[in-house]
């Protein structure tokens, strides 16, 4: 990811090294939900192109974390705890699914690899990792989905993320929030492991829906 420590060094920036700029900032709360990108800014900061700085914010539209609206220009996209309430209900009976599925029809390799993360997830719990964790988290729930050969679930979960909220969740975990998720991805593995896919399906349905309760948690943290 592009830094500009600064200001700009080097050849201008492409439209993708600045939006990972803007991404950046807003995973680490310096751009905050709601707040407006003026682009005389971004361009200050980047040494992007007003066009450059246009197409990274409309990028960032197309991903969901910025609004961009008539005459009021970019802001970092906002969503409401009911609304977020309603999108982790539909995602619980949705991952429920992709997990009984994986359990039944997952190729070897996939379970391996599910495995492998898990380890990587645990080694990040001990090491207290939670920026590593966020990602990892990220790929262990995309591999069940892969693995349930679903792709319709699939394209329905992506248009049911709120990136901004996912970059936050990923931000905000302490080693309680890490251990209470890790243990929760223990239990959807044994169930996997143990081919029982009522069982993989009922402990993933209460991992999203423990996640919705922890994201609130944070949320509340991050508006005091």
């Amino acid at each position: 990811m592009i830094e500009f420590a600064g200001g700009p060094v080097g050849p201008a920036p492409s439209s993708q090294e600045i939006a990972a700029w803007i991404r950046e900032r807003i995973r680490r709360g310096q751009f905050v939900p709601d707040q407006r990108l003026i682009e005389v800014d971004i361009i200050r900061s980047t040494g992007g192109s007003r066009i450059r700085v246009r197409e990274a914010l409309q990028r960032l539209a197309a991903d969901g974390l910025v609004t961009i609206e008539p005459f009021r220009g970019a802001s970092v996209r906002s969503a409401s705890i009911e609304e977020l309430r309603h999108i982790y209900r539909a995602r619980a009976a949705l991952e429920g699914v992709t997990a009984a599925d994986f359990t039944v029809l997952a190729s070897d390799a996939q379970r391996a690899r599910l495995r492998e993360v898990q380890e990587e997830l645990e080694r990040c719990v001990a090491e207290r990792l939670p920026e590593r964790f966020g990602k990892l988290n990220a790929e262990w729930h995309d591999l069940l989905v892969t693995g349930s050969g679903n792709h319709t679930i699939g394209e329905l979960l992506q248009r049911l993320s709120v990136p901004i909220h996912r970059l936050l969740f990923e931000s905000f975990y302490d080693t309680d929030r890490l251990r209470t998720a890790n243990a929760d991805h223990q239990r959807i593995l044994a169930a996997v492991e143990a081919r029982d896919p009522v069982a993989a399906e009922a402990a993933m349905r209460a991992h999203v829906e423990a996640g919705f309760e922890m994201l609130a948690s944070i949320e509340r943290e991050y508006r005091v």
